[in-house]
């Protein structure tokens, strides 16, 4: 039996359909083979609905095919199918994707039905983002900590390694400080802008007692070594001026037990969560045993977890005309990014959802997500990401790691495969609207990634003194740009984690959060990434075209993306020896984007050999 749900012979139209869209399905028997019928079985999972549906036989070109329409659901749906095959000879059994099998063995396909009437602001997957940890980036006014939440200490020295092991007390505190600001982000506009950038994403700026921000203290109030709202306000409307939109990092499923809410050492005035049972804030949180005990984000009681579903909360971020979501995109920033959106429930985030659609339609709303988020199951519930009521766009972890299997074990074709099963289960404005990246916040920079060889260091103090050495640096830079012309030649938006263009190295947080090396940045790695971010904004075949596999083999990756009278051709080798390639190509020559080399074309072909390590993007000439 033949059936590939990627295959539009066997199913159309290809993948993630809208609510209530008519597909048609062909099963393909072996020639010869003694089938009586086939019967196609849907399984609605949301709404636990089972349908069955006779597939026709009809005769094309001289074989019996079984084919039928299916009508998609009327709601939001994940719909499991597969066919049963029942024999001329007697008795039946089940096809799936690992071929005939019984029920008990099949693994079933996946239809995606979401809400086609759903709208998904374009411009943040077509564009560039820079991800900026903005205590990191750049100090552009030197403050103190003095009055501020935390212990606080403060780097003189831009250039300090960061603190990375723990205190007396055992604990890793990720208290200091190197006074990245706002101000510093707005001096540097420009540079975002000359690198082809059209989205900032900042982790947190709220204010908070940690470098990394992710235990708020106050949602109302800017981190006071950042700067002030006002100094957000102008650097929204300065970026505004480069056509770059901020996105912010909402961190809604805990907060700082150092926090206005939560209170725990009283260090701010009023009474919070950990101080009174009759505080304003007591059912945002749940206590087992008052004060002490209480539920925290992974067990950490720094972070006490919210009831986000308590309906204060929801009033204060998100409901009430001064919610901290309205509050935000009023004052400048275009989007959120949803802080571990698994452990958000799913009424929280369509709650957003339907404020931001309400008053700030052309607002973009991102998720964290670290697998496949279409199906993915979290605290034993499916999630519903991408169906139209929640986010537009996840983070596309998977991108990160097919790249980073195909660079490191040369297999292109596990990274075709993995990309096309996203963009199958994706809607398609979801799969143009995810955020790829090489590395964020939670993972080791890309450079010692892709050159660190041997077992990593064990201890912090390794890992701290540990750099790449000049062979390793040498293929880290070569596979590096690989990786980067991959990314900007790909659907969805390409995302920069600051100062990997610049060739930062790091292991795990803290190692790679370190700050920005200004004066020591690699010019020549910087002007690449400033070519691909200029092709990436010159060319919609880019930003929104078509991708199609044109090889996949090996170290050897090539694909196309076009779009109305263009056309974009990236081609790319991480083996170890030169391999030939021959692609279709029906203009008279191309051109490479990023060299300026033409190869002819002759009986719409060109034929090229790729160094190990070479990469092109082709072009018309």
């Amino acid at each position: 039996m033949y059936f590939d749900s990627k295959d539009i012979r066997c199913k159309s139209p290809y993948g993630a359909v809208p609510c209530g869209t008519q597909i048609t399905l062909s099963v393909y028997p072996e020639r010869g083979e003694a089938v009586d019928h086939v019967v196609l079985v849907a399984h609605a999972e949301f709404a636990d609905t089972w349908e069955e549906l006779e597939l026709p036989p009809l005769r094309l070109d001289g074989r019996v095919v079984y084919r039928g329409v299916y009508t998609a659901p009327a709601e939001g749906e994940l719909v499991w199918y597969h066919f049963r095959i029942f024999w001329a000879t007697g008795g039946e059994c089940c096809f799936g994707k690992n071929g005939l099998r019984q029920w008990d063995d099949l693994a079933t396909w996946q239809l995606t039905v979401y809400d086609g009437a759903s709208e998904t602001p374009a411009w943040f997957g077509s564009g560039v983002s820079y991800q900026i940890f903005p205590d990191r980036f750049r100090r552009g006014v030197k403050r103190d900590v003095s009055g501020m939440v935390g212990n606080r200490t403060l780097h003189e020295d831009w250039d300090e390694m960061v603190e990375y092991l723990p205190n007396a007390e055992g604990e890793i505190t990720c208290s200091d400080f190197f006074g990245g600001d706002l101000t510093g982000v707005t001096e540097q506009l420009d540079y975002f802008h000359s690198l082809g950038v059209t989205t900032l994403y900042f982790n947190p700026i709220f204010e908070a007692a940690s470098n990394h921000r992710y235990d708020t203290a106050d949602y109302r109030h800017i981190d006071p070594l950042l700067g002030t709202e006002e100094d957000f306000k102008t650097l929204c409307a300065e970026a505004k001026k480069f056509g770059i939109r901020v996105i912010l990092d909402g961190v809604f499923n805990h907060t700082g037990s150092n926090s206005v809410y939560f209170n725990a050492k009283g260090f701010y005035p009023g009474v919070g969560a950990a101080q009174s049972e009759d505080s304003p804030y007591a059912s945002w949180y749940h206590f087992s045993k008052f004060p002490d005990e209480y539920d925290a984000w992974w067990g950490f009681k720094t972070l006490p977890a919210i009831e986000e579903t308590d309906p204060n909360y929801m009033d204060f971020i998100i409901e009430n005309e001064d919610s901290i979501v309205r509050h935000w995109l009023r004052a400048g920033a275009s989007g959120w990014r949803l802080d571990v959106a698994d452990e958000l429930p799913g009424v929280f985030i369509e709650h957003i959802r339907r404020v931001m659609d309400e008053e700030f339609p052309d607002a973009y709303l991102l998720g964290e997500v670290w697998e496949d988020g279409s199906n993915k199951i979290a605290y034993s519930t499916r999630r519903k990401y991408l169906l139209g009521a929640q986010t537009h766009g996840l983070m596309n972890y998977p991108f990160r790691n097919a790249l980073l299997q195909y660079l490191l074990q040369k297999d292109a074709a596990a990274f075709r495969d993995m990309m096309e099963t996203i963009r199958e289960n994706y809607p398609p404005a979801a799969f143009y609207g995810v955020m790829n990246f090489l590395g964020t916040h939670d993972t080791p920079r890309i450079l010692t990634v892709l050159g660190h060889s041997g077992p990593w260091p064990q201890s912090r103090e390794e890992r701290a003194q540990t750099r790449l050495c000049e062979g390793e640096r040498y293929l880290a830079m070569r596979r590096l740009r690989l990786a980067a012309l991959v990314m900007f030649a790909f659907p969805g938006s390409p995302t920069i984690y600051y100062g990997d263009e610049a060739g930062m190295e790091g292991f795990e947080d803290p190692f790679n959060r370190g700050t920005y090396p200004w004066g020591e940045q690699n010019r020549q790695l910087i002007a690449y990434f400033t070519r691909l971010g200029a092709l990436r904004g010159a060319r919609t075949s880019l930003q929104s075209g078509t991708i199609e596999y044109l090889r996949a083999e090996g170290g050897v990756l090539a694909f196309l993306r076009a779009s109305a009278g263009e056309k974009s051709l990236m081609a790319c080798n991480a083996g170890d020896k030169p391999e030939e390639l021959i692609l279709p190509w029906d203009g008279a020559e191309a051109k490479d984007a990023l060299t300026g080399r033409r190869f002819a074309a002759r009986q719409d072909q060109l034929r090229l050999t790729l160094a190990p390590l070479e990469g092109v993007l082709l072009i018309e000439g």
